[in-house]
């Protein structure tokens, strides 16, 4: 991750990027990205499917972030889960095809069942917080609830 990118031009609009799970997301996409775009045997729209699945989850957790709302962010963050779900299924069944070797969709699911499990834990914080009727800004961020989530 280039961080001197991520720290420049900083506003609130932009506060998904100390995300871990923003992060983490964006790493799973370009690992995916790397090694489908190498399967030249499958068919372009196959690839295509998995690249946009991949892709999906950080735009999902960045574009609830930007919306600014407590509401808004969960049902966002559940959009970046239910694509992650359906990149893993597109993994599974290529690696089932025997069209990903074991090595690499051992170390995918590896990457993929740690971000899955931040992004469960973010979105369960998200819910309590929203029960507990506190109010969510992310200029705006809620200290405590951000610096569990930022980046090392």
């Amino acid at each position: 991750m280039n961080e001197e990118i991520i720290s420049r031009n900083k506003n609130i609009n932009r506060g998904y990027r100390k995300l871990k799970v923003w992060r983490e997301s964006i790493e799973l996409n370009v690992f995916v990205k790397t090694k489908v775009r190498s399967l030249k045997e499958i068919p372009y729209k196959v690839r295509a499917q998995v690249e946009d699945s991949a892709f999906s989850c950080p735009s999902n957790i960045a574009e609830g972030y930007a919306r600014g709302g407590l509401k808004e962010n969960i049902q966002f963050n559940t959009i970046a889960l239910a694509s992650l779900a359906e990149n893993y299924s597109q993994i599974f069944a290529l690696f089932c095809s025997g069209d990903i070797e074991k090595e690499w969709f051992d170390f995918y699911d590896e990457k993929h069942y740690s971000l899955e499990n931040k992004l469960i834990n973010f979105n369960k914080s998200q819910i309590k917080q929203l029960k507990e009727n506190a109010d969510w800004r992310n200029d705006y961020v809620i200290k405590e609830f951000v610096e569990k989530y930022e980046a090392d």
